[in-house]
Formats: C-alpha cells, sequence, structure tokens
C-alpha cells in the first residue's frame, strides 16, 4: 500500500486538488472550521476551543484515577452528571492557568522539575537502596497510565508552571491580627443545642409503592440504571517476556558473552593509600608552588631514609585537614572512581605495598603517594555466574528481536486492518480474547485490559462501527498490543424487571426522606409556635464548626448563624436523603482561652484561608480576561 503511494504521489496529488478545492470555493474554509468543532466544542478559553473528545477522555481518565484509588467505587457514582461537569471545570481551570503561564512566561526548569518528582512519595518508592530510579518499574507504572517518561514529565512541567499562577498570590496574601481575630473567633464560636433527627428509615414502612408507581419512577430515572456500553475483542499482545521464552542460547554463546564481558560482573580492583599534602592552589603564584613542591621533595628524600615514619610525618605536615590526623589515610579507591585522578594514577602505578610515589602533582598542590593495601579484581567463575549469563543473553537478544518485529507488528495491523490474524500469523503470536470488556479496566484486569488507553483506542468511534484493528499501543515495559471489536453492545437502559429491587429501594428512600422532611417541618412549626412542646429533643450538645459531635455540617453552621439576639430559638435543616433536622439553640458559649501556640495556629489557619480565598478571586479574574466560558448547562443538584 505504502509502496503504491509512493510510486504514484503526483497523481494523488492531483486526485486530492480536484476534490478539496471546488468544496473550499462552494463552502469557504470557515465551513471546514464549523464543521470540525461546531458540534463537539463545550468550553472556550481564550478563544480555544474544549471539545467533547477531550472532555470525554479527560473523565475517563479522572474516573481511571478514581478506581485506582479504591476499585469498589461504584462505577454509576463515578460517571454521575456532576462529577463529569467537575471534571469539564477543572480542565477548564487548567486551561485558563495555562494562558496565563504562557503570557506571564512562568516556565519550571529542570532542577525544579527534577526536585518536584523527587519529593513524589510514588516516584520515591522506586528508588533502589543505592538511591537511583529504577527505570523498569517507572516505565510500567507510567505505562499502565497510558502515559510515558516524556509525556508523564511534560505534564508535570506544565502544571508546576500553571501553580506558579496562583501561587504568587496565594502564598503572599496578607492579613491583619484584628482581621484574623474577628474571623477565627466566629469560625470558633461555641453553641449550645438540642437536636432531633428524623431519618428516612423511620417512614420506610409506611411507603408500601404499587408497580405502576415503580414502573413510572423507572422511566422517569431510566438513566440512574444504565448498563454501560461492552464489546466482545480480540487482542495482540508483542512483550518482551514471551519473546525471551523462546531465544534459544548455546553453551558457545554464554561462554563468549561471558568472555566478553567478565569484567563487569565481578569486582574491580581497589587500592588503599596514605598521602602527605603540601598545599598550593593551581592558580597561585609560581614562586609559591614551587615552594611547596621544594617541601614536598624534601620531606620524600626524608621518607626514603626512614619509610615507617610516613604515617607519624602525615600527621605533623600534611596540609590535608580531613586525611592528616589518621596519618594522611585516604581510604580505598578505584582507579577511576572516588579519588583526585592525579593521586589514583599514583597509587596504581606503584608496584607492591608500602611503594611511595615520586612528588605529583593537584590542582591542590604536591603529594607523596603511599600504597599501603591491594585487592585484586575478582570474577566469578563461569559456572557460578550461568544463569544470570543465560538470562542477560536472553534479554539483550529478545531486545533486538523485539524492535524488528514492532516494526513489523505496527504496519501489519495497520494495513490489514480488518483483521489480527495476519499480522499473529507472521509473528507466530495467539490471538487473545476477552468478553464484556467496558470501556474502563475492571477490577483485576492486567495487560492491556487494565491500560487506559489501549481500552480508549477499542472502544474509539471508528473501530467500534468500522470493527477495524486498533493502531499499535505502547503499554511500556517492551509491550505493545493491538485489538478490535468483534461485537458490540451499546449503553442502553436495563429493563424494568432485571432491576425491580434497586427501584423499589430508591424509591422508599425518597418517599421516606420526602416524609421525614415533611414532618420535621411540622414539628419547628409547632415548637416555634409553643416552645414548651418540645419535649422530644435530644441532649444539650455544645457544636462548633471544629467540633460538629457527628451532626451535619450543613445543620452546625444553621446552629451558629441563628439570630443570638432571638435565643432560645428553633432552626430547621433540609438534610436531603438523609432526612431533616431541627434543633432548638439555646445559647452562645464563651470561646475556650487558648494558648500562644494554639493562637499561632488559628492566625497560620487564617492567614492560608485567606490566600485560598485571594488565589479564587484572581482565577475568576483571569477567566473574565481569557473569556473562558462553559458552553453546556451544569446538572441540576440531586436531593442529597
Amino acid at each position: 500500500m505504502f509502496d503504491f503511494v509512493r510510486r504514484h504521489t503526483k497523481l494523488i496529488m492531483g486526485v486530492l486538488f480536484l476534490l478539496i478545492i471546488p468544496s473550499f470555493v462552494l463552502f469557504g474554509i470557515e465551513g471546514y472550521t464549523r464543521f470540525n468543532d461546531g458540534a463537539t466544542k463545550v468550553a472556550t478559553v481564550n478563544g480555544q476551543p474544549v471539545t467533547q473528545m477531550e472532555w470525554d477522555s479527560a473523565h475517563r481518565l479522572e474516573i481511571d484515577r478514581l478506581r485506582q484509588g479504591n476499585p469498589n467505587l461504584d462505577l454509576s457514582l463515578l460517571d454521575s452528571p456532576a462529577l463529569k461537569y467537575a471534571t469539564l471545570e477543572r480542565l477548564v481551570h487548567e486551561r485558563v492557568l495555562a494562558a496565563a503561564a504562557a503570557d506571564e512566561h512562568l516556565i519550571a526548569t529542570d532542577a525544579r522539575l527534577a526536585a518536584e518528582l523527587q519529593r513524589d512519595p510514588t516516584i520515591a518508592s522506586l528508588r533502589r537502596a543505592d538511591g537511583t530510579l529504577d527505570m523498569e518499574r517507572y516505565q510500567q507504572l507510567l505505562a499502565a497510565q497510558g502515559l510515558t517518561p516524556a509525556g508523564f514529565e511534560a505534564n508535570a512541567r506544565h502544571e508546576l508552571s500553571s501553580r506558579q499562577v496562583l501561587g504568587g498570590v496565594s502564598e503572599t496574601g496578607f492579613s491583619s491580627a484584628a482581621q484574623a481575630q474577628v474571623a477565627m473567633g466566629a469560625f470558633q464560636e461555641r453553641r449550645e443545642a438540642r437536636v432531633q433527627r428524623f431519618a428516612p428509615a423511620e417512614f420506610a414502612d409506611k411507603v408500601q409503592p404499587t408497580d405502576a408507581d415503580l414502573q413510572s419512577y423507572h422511566q422517569t430515572h431510566a438513566s440512574r440504571y444504565q448498563a454501560p456500553e461492552t464489546a466482545s475483542v480480540e487482542y495482540l499482545v508483542l512483550d518482551l517476556e514471551s519473546l525471551k521464552k523462546s531465544v534459544s542460547v548455546s553453551e558457545q554463546d554464554l561462554r563468549t558473552y561471558y568472555e566478553q564481558n567478565a569484567a563487569s560482573f565481578g569486582t574491580l580492583e581497589t587500592r588503599r593509600a596514605s598521602h602527605i599534602l603540601l598545599s598550593a592552589a593551581r592558580d597561585a603564584p609560581a614562586a609559591e608552588r614551587e615552594k611547596a613542591k621544594a617541601a614536598a621533595t624534601a620531606l620524600l628524600a626524608q621518607l626514603r631514609q626512614a619509610p615507617d615514619s610516613f604515617a607519624e610525618l602525615a600527621r605533623k605536615s600534611s596540609q590535608d585537614d580531613a586525611s592528616a590526623a589518621s596519618g594522611g589515610d585516604l581510604g580505598r579507591f578505584e582507579r577511576n572512581k572516588g579519588m583526585d585522578p592525579a593521586i589514583a594514577q599514583a597509587a596504581f602505578g606503584l608496584a607492591k605495598v608500602g611503594d611511595m610515589s615520586e612528588v605529583v602533582e593537584s590542582d591542590f598542590g604536591f603529594h607523596i603517594v603511599r600504597l599501603t593495601e591491594i585487592k585484586a579484581a575478582e570474577v566469578p567463575p563461569f559456572e557460578k555466574m550461568r544463569a544470570q549469563l543465560e538470562d542477560q543473553l536472553r534479554t539483550r537478544l529478545a531486545q533486538q528481536q523485539f524492535s524488528e518485529m514492532a516494526d513489523e507488528f505496527r504496519n501489519l495491523v495497520y494495513e490489514q486492518s480488518d483483521s489480527l490474524k495476519p499480522a499473529a500469523d507472521k509473528l507466530h503470536l495467539t490471538i487473545q480474547t476477552a468478553d464484556k470488556l467496558s470501556p474502563t479496566p475492571a477490577p483485576g484486569a492486567s495487560g492491556p485490559l487494565a491500560n487506559p488507553k489501549f481500552l480508549g483506542a477499542l472502544f474509539a468511534a471508528d473501530a467500534v462501527d468500522k470493527k477495524r484493528n486498533t493502531e499499535a499501543i505502547d503499554l511500556g515495559g517492551n509491550q505493545i498490543a493491538s485489538g478490535r471489536i468483534v461485537s458490540h453492545t451499546p449503553a442502553h437502559a436495563r429493563a424494568f424487571d432485571e432491576v425491580r429491587t434497586e427501584v423499589r429501594q430508591a424509591f422508599v428512600r425518597e418517599r421516606g426522606a420526602e416524609l421525614a422532611r415533611q414532618e420535621g417541618q411540622a414539628r419547628l412549626k409547632a415548637w416555634t409556635a409553643q416552645p414548651a412542646s418540645a419535649t422530644s429533643l435530644g441532649a444539650a450538645l455544645v457544636l462548633s464548626r471544629d467540633e460538629p459531635q457527628g451532626q451535619p455540617m450543613a445543620l452546625v453552621e444553621a446552629v451558629l448563624r441563628a439570630d443570638p439576639a432571638k435565643l432560645p430559638g428553633f432552626v430547621g435543616v433540609d438534610l436531603g436523603a438523609e432526612g431533616f433536622a431541627v434543633a432548638r439553640v439555646d445559647k452562645v458559649l464563651a470561646a475556650p482561652t487558648q494558648s500562644a501556640e494554639q493562637t499561632a495556629q488559628s492566625r497560620a489557619r487564617y492567614d492560608q484561608l485567606w490566600g485560598l480565598a485571594e488565589a479564587r478571586s484572581y482565577y475568576e479574574l483571569l477567566k473574565a480576561k481569557y473569556k473562558a466560558q462553559i458552553l453546556v448547562p451544569a446538572p441540576a443538584p440531586t436531593a442529597r
């Protein structure tokens, strides 16, 4: 196919010219633009659209992130209209900050990016004992999220740049002590109240729905009882580990590999030495350096006469404060690691323990080096290394094979997109299958079926409608995969008989909440008219925002907002799905005396909240500046 394109480039360009140019004449470029993005635009920021596809993709990733943290979360809750709309608001928020960061030329340096990644606990857990990052596990972690290291680091850099936009406001907010005292005083206010709750469960026995009631409820709330789209799929995986198992390695191959790499299997030769330093910086005047060299030469002559006095003379004459006290001991080091090159070269040039060098010049001055220990290089015997050698050689050969096969894999699944069989036959791979697969990874899924990027490609419109192979998806960790849908079941409303029990439970909960609300409102009205009749209230509670005593925050807020001039008084709060609550607010209590430490903590807390409020206000200004607008309506609030 590609050969035909290359051979007939001019012909194809001519055909495209004849097809495209007339359509531009008839409809204009604007028509193409409208066709491309008009129906899919869900928001705009700085004149740029946020498309439905981008929104859906971001929401899928958000669901994946939440489910990774808690695999047992109900998918219907995660895919609720409110949560999906929150994802769109976050996308707009990110676009606004990105536009501001670009205008203000805010960038994240390599050093800052590295420091940020080092603080990430997940990445920190991938470090080996020697502090280096396990790159294979790092790539596997990112691949499971459909990311590459370069893409992840680019996202992190982008996030750091955007964070600077609001950081300059939130981290420099200023408030007076008087402001903090008034605000935190209100925040820490305590009130005594007596509460009665009206819970929906108390009214459940009074709800006796008929089949007609339940069927009507099912029809009205059909969106709650949707079965997600599913598919039966075929897929191919090309991975390094499988190739390793098929690679054969001969005895001669192993021995040749051992001989070529023997030095890397064992430990290198190390030496231990002592030195005497006469300091003279490299850029010191020539006379000063000559003087130091002459002193070193004199010491060397003295040592030639009494070699065993080296340690004593080092303690007395060496100007290296770090080693002089220990007789000039420098410890062990390799030829090319762990020591100044001039000293290492001198030490490795000595023939036997006890030998001394001539005067050695370095950037620090002039040295006399004495060899005190030689530890020869150690290379494990072939038989001891055999298993490791075989694994390394198999991996190396499999990697070569993987690189060659990966290109062919990509071409085959693309060029023969109506079937995976040609690729499977050519590359000797096994076609695997999965039934009832959904666009989000199922708990316990592994390999491609746990990879959001792979699932996203499988359930893309083109793959669903035309049953074509997906492109080869890089799963990370030397794995690529392609899949195709064999059969597809769209998302659909579940039949009433299938969900009868769920419908009845929801109906009873809602009607119970309504009855609880009616009863609570009636009691509130009666008790407000005749306070003495409120005999069923609970024991007195001391409520504050810091210590809500297990009460709903909406109720606590209502108690604390009651007019103190009209106490005792009653307040009522609709708790949605949790029913209704009535409280009699008896009195305002004096705030507890705070220690100096508690006062400082309160002030720090207020400053933090003040900074967040200023950042929010600044963000609203940026939204107006960059004309950020969400074009789809917000979902109606659901009853709580």
